[in-house]
Parts: C-alpha cells; structure tokens; sequence
C-alpha cells in the first residue's frame, strides 16, 4: 500500500516523498486508517516494523487538519520509556514540523530542567517525553494537558517493565476527557500488565496485531558460534567486523565495563569504534549515539541500553558478544538491522557462561539452534548436553532401596516393645492412570 492511498495532509505526502519512503508497513497499513477515523489503538508488532510513523503521521495529520482545542495545552504527547528512544522520535518529529507553525518540546532526564520549563512557557504543540520528567513537569504545573488531543505510549510494555506505572497513571489523569485519542504500541499483547493499562486508559479500543513477537524478521540472517570464553570471543568478534569493512556494527555485550573495553580492542586492531555506558551522561551519549548516526565510527558497543527503539538505518550487523540475560532482548537487539526492507545479519557468541541464556532463548524462539564454526576459530566447549539418567542403575537403585526398607519393615516389627501395624495400601484395579504433573 502507497502513502498517497491515505487520506494525508498535501505537506506530510510531500515529506513522505522528500525521504523516500513510498511503501507502508505492514503495521502502518492497519494502524494509520484506523487512527485517522479517530479510534483508539493497541498495536503490536515486531521491533523495526515502522512502528513510529504508523502514530506520528495520524498525529500530526490530526493537528493540520482540526482545530485546536485549547490555545496554550499540547495538542500531542508521546512517551517513550527511554531517553535514547525519546531523542530517535524527536528528530523524526522535528523533520515534519519544520517550516509549519508546530513547535515541539523533549523533555528527558538529563538535560536541563530549567531550560525545559522555559521551553514549555512557549506553549508547544507536540511533546516527546520519558514517562518520569514529563510527570515532574506536571507536578509543577509547568504544563496542563487539559486540552491534549492525542496521547501516545510507544513501547508500553517497556515503560511497564522500568516501573513507569505511576508516573503513566498520573499523566493520563491529567488529560482524562471524552475528545482525547489514545495510541499504544507494545512488542507484545501477551503481557498482562499491558492488557490492564489499556482497559484502564483506552476506550474501546481496535486491537491490531502484526507478526508474533518472539520471531524476528525473515531479513535478519541469524548465526551462532560455540566459544570458549572471553579471550577467544575476541578473536571471534574480530573476525566477525571483518566480514564487513562497508557496514555498520553494533556489538551488545552484558556489562557496561565490557563496552569500554571491547571499544579499546576494536580500536586497537584499526577499527572505527565507540562505546555507549550507563554512567555517561545524557550530552555524552548524545553526542557518542549521533556520530555513529552520521558515520564518524563504525562500530558500537552497547549494552541493552540501545536495544531498543532506535533507527539506525545503516546497520549491517549486530554482533551477540554476550547473549542477554532475558530472552525478548535477543529479539529487540538484532532487530537494529534488517530495517525498513534491509538485509542484516545477526551473530551470538554463546560459551558456558552463556549456555543457560541459550536454552532459554531457545525455548522462547521455539525453535532448534544450529551453530556453524568459523575457519581456524572452532571452539573445543561443545556445547552442555542435559544429562540422561541410566534406567539400568535406575533400577538397580530402585531394587537396593526396596530391599532396605523392608529389611526396615522386618526390624521394626520384630520390636516386642511397640507394636506396629503395617497397613497395606488398597489398590482400585478400575480407577484411571494417573497424570504426570
């Protein structure tokens, strides 16, 4: 289906056009008509499917085309459970607003409060906030959402999940009327916590349902290599970069030590690499995630921080150094390639220290992993084979414990002292076999 087949504002067809997109999502298909007729949404769907514009463009058709309802309130908030999500919907925001009379507002943790209030006595149009500062702001009345005409959740799931309940409860209070519209995009419905919040904030909502979650892309190539632990991952992921001097890499690993550390090694074998940590601060981040954006390095080293949300079209490959700790991760970090109708490939080292990860997102994918090897590289851990109990030595304990406790039996009725009556059990020939729990 083509962009122009919707019913968009002449201004948005000729931004569409301007970046080049031409055909929509899967989940854009769905999403957009319905949220253009006004309805409320739960959507789901796979991490990279277009998830961002299938509600930016609803939304902002909507401010080109109706009246305000208040002069000074937002028109549109959009909360993302993450400060680099947040920035990632800002900048898309901020390329089909320009040259209109729409101002938007970020509001993060990180930057500077003070300077976020000034920006809020502007009365923007469209805000983009995580969860916690917008309620900040709020609690300050340095915004009202009296007038809100839409409210979108990007990632419930997500914003769940980091404890935002609170603070998404306080904010949907505060725009709680009739006329507002109510987006929610999750990676899953499954999620039981999801399902209450939209009983609790949408109003009768269409449920929209795009692929399983647990499945990623079929243009994601997946690869996964046997390792023997930390210093022959190295070589690996050497390797690995190799494969692709032209491309884009982001490398997950489970600690934010490791991203400093395999940043110095990559860099040491004359690779462009950079490095994202927790304990940087938001400008520092910003600045690390932005010249990767723009090419400067070739590399990115990560942990699950930027697993999520962002559009980083020209990755090529993700890299698994360490496989995550909870499965659904596996999905949103490969999910940074193979975007918007791209090939990418995906590569998980898995050692020992790795193995109870891999039976879990085996399980999770419910399917069977194959591992290939690398030339010259092949590890000696073969993997942890669940161990198999001998029914011979089964038995032979069975018949050993048998023997003892009616030798047992046998002393303890020949006390003279105490008297002992051996009851035996009464067995129903007719009734059912009993089930295996």
């Amino acid at each position: 289906m083509q962009f122009s087949e919707f019913r968009l504002h002449p201004l948005l067809l000729k931004t569409i056009d301007h970046l080049g997109f031409t055909q929509a999502t899967e989940i854009q298909q769905f999403a957009i008509p319905s949220a253009l007729q006004g309805a409320d949404l739960i959507a789901s769907s796979k991490t990279g499917s277009g998830k961002t514009l299938a509600y930016l463009l609803p939304l902002l058709n909507r401010l080109f085309y109706n009246r305000a309802l208040s002069k000074r309130d937002p028109r549109g908030v959009i909360l993302a459970p993450t400060r680099e999500l947040a920035n990632q919907v800002y900048a898309q925001v901020r390329l089909f607003t320009a040259n209109t009379q729409y101002s938007a507002a970020k509001l993060i943790g990180g930057d500077n409060f003070n300077d976020q209030a000034k920006k809020l006595r502007s009365n923007p149009k469209i805000i983009v906030a995580t969860p916690g500062r917008l309620a900040d702001h709020l609690s300050h009345r340095h915004v009202f959402l009296n007038g809100l005409e839409m409210l979108v959740f990007d990632e419930a799931d997500r914003m769940l999940d980091l404890g935002f309940i609170e603070q998404l409860t306080a904010i949907h209070k505060q725009a709680d009327h009739r006329k507002r519209q109510t987006l929610m995009f999750s990676a899953t419905m499954d999620n039981l916590d999801v399902v209450k919040m939209g009983q609790q904030f949408l109003n009768q909502p269409k449920r929209i349902a795009v692929g399983e979650a647990n499945q990623p892309h079929q243009d994601i190539q997946q690869s996964f290599y046997l390792s023997d632990g930390y210093p022959h991952k190295l070589k690996q992921l050497a390797h690995l970069v190799s494969l692709h001097p032209q491309e884009q890499i982001i490398v997950f690993t489970a600690t934010r030590d490791s991203t400093q550390e395999l940043a110095k090694f990559l860099q040491e074998n004359g690779k462009d690499a950079t490095f994202l940590s927790g304990d940087m601060t938001q400008a520092k981040r910003n600045q690390e995630l932005d010249g990767f954006a723009r090419g400067r390095s070739q590399v990115l080293i990560s942990t699950d921080v930027a697993s999520r949300g962002l559009d980083l079209r020209n990755v090529g490959a993700v890299i698994n150094f360490d496989l995550p700790k909870f499965a659904e991760e596996y999905v949103h970090r490969i999910g940074r390639t193979g975007r918007a109708g791209f090939k990418g490939v995906a590569y998980s080292l898995v050692s020992k220290r790795d193995w109870p990860s891999f039976e879990l997102l085996q399980a999770f994918l419910q399917q069977s992993i194959t591992f290939e090897n690398i030339e010259g590289l092949a590890a000696k851990f073969n993997g942890i084979k669940p161990q198999a109990k001998n029914e011979s030595s089964q038995g032979k304990d069975k018949k050993s414990s048998t023997s003892k406790a009616a030798g047992n039996r046998k002393k303890t009725v020949s006390k003279p002292k105490k008297q002992v009556n051996l009851v035996k059990p009464k067995i129903d020939l007719d009734a059912p076999p009993m089930r295996k729990k």
